[in-house]
């Protein structure tokens, strides 16, 4: 009797140190997407998604926001361009302006390209305490091979890389967080470090000592392995009882735990979405808490992603 209640007791502790650890639970949806729900109670309470994209999966295609309106694209939610492409995963992608504004009429900030319409280019982003110039993008050719490409200053329109590739779907963000396997926070110039990408100031005066990438924010991010055979999207909330994470700490978590060499910080907080179509009932839904509104907030880009039924 003894033995039975030290053996129960052994599973219960294994139980409660498993719960104060977090818990990931993994789901086959779709022919080639894995989504992976995962909640951690240290260093802070987070509730994440990640979609993991087997690029070889047959049927596995993607589709960036096309070119649209009076600047570069018309702001929809993430949820709505999923039901609009009657696509099976959305993620939201880039930075934007102008911010905040009711004009739904927005830019891509930064390289943009939709089935090889190449709209917005490279650039020195106005806001630059969390953008770097000519942050490198992501992109996903027509035969779904993947890679961060680079501004070729040899092209004065912005919209030519660097990298023997076609330009088809393509991603940018605020900085390359993942460079082969390394974290790569961007720093701020000054004195002591004149190679920094960042300008300090902005409205939370942010410094090398205060960063604006070490904020505990609701984060997007897109990666890949190193055999480029898997495409990682991830998101964190900072609602819904998570309490958000820092640049940093999604670099870090993307290079342990999912195998991701190379990945792009996207835009963040509010902008925040990923959503996914039910295999079952075939109606699309957030995955995740958004810290903006019920719906999600609309942005300038989504990146679709589409996949076979199982």
């Amino acid at each position: 009797m003894r033995g039975r209640w030290v053996r129960l007791g052994a599973v219960l502790l294994a139980v409660i140190l498993r719960l104060a650890e977090g818990a990931e639970t993994v789901e086959h949806p779709y022919l080639g997407v894995t989504l992976i729900r995962r909640t951690e109670t240290e260093p802070r309470s987070l509730n994440m998604k990640i979609v993991r994209v087997d690029l070889t999966a047959p049927g596995i295609r993607f589709r960036l926001t096309p070119s649209s309106g009076t600047r570069e694209t018309v702001r929809v939610t993430t949820l709505d361009f999923l039901n609009e492409q009657g696509a099976q995963v959305a993620i939201n992608g880039h930075f934007f302006l102008p911010f905040p504004s009711s004009d739904l009429n927005a830019s891509a900030i930064g390289l943009a390209a939709s089935d090889g319409d190449v709209y917005s280019a490279f650039e020195a982003p106005v806001q630059s305490y969390a953008l770097v110039a000519n942050a490198p993008a992501l992109n996903i050719d027509r035969a779904n091979r993947v890679g961060i490409v680079h501004a070729d200053p040899s092209f004065p329109d912005g919209k030519h890389v660097l990298e023997k590739v076609a330009l088809w779907n393509a991603v940018a963000g605020s900085a390359q967080i993942v460079t082969e396997g390394a974290r790569t926070i961007p720093a701020y110039a000054g004195a002591q470090n004149l190679a920094g990408l960042l300008t300090p100031g902005g409205p939370g005066n942010y410094t090398n000592a205060h960063s604006w990438y070490d904020l505990a924010n609701a984060r997007t991010a897109i990666g890949f392995t190193q055999d480029r055979r898997a495409l990682v999207l991830f998101t964190v909330d900072n609602a819904g009882g998570s309490r958000g994470m820092t640049v940093a700490e999604v670099a870090d978590l993307l290079i342990r735990d999912y195998a991701v060499f190379n990945a792009l910080n996207l835009d963040g907080g509010g902008s925040t979405t990923l959503a996914m179509q039910d295999p079952i009932t075939h109606l699309g839904r957030i995955m995740n808490a958004s810290s903006d509104n019920p719906q999600g907030r609309a942005v300038a880009s989504n990146l679709a992603v589409f996949a076979g039924r199982r």
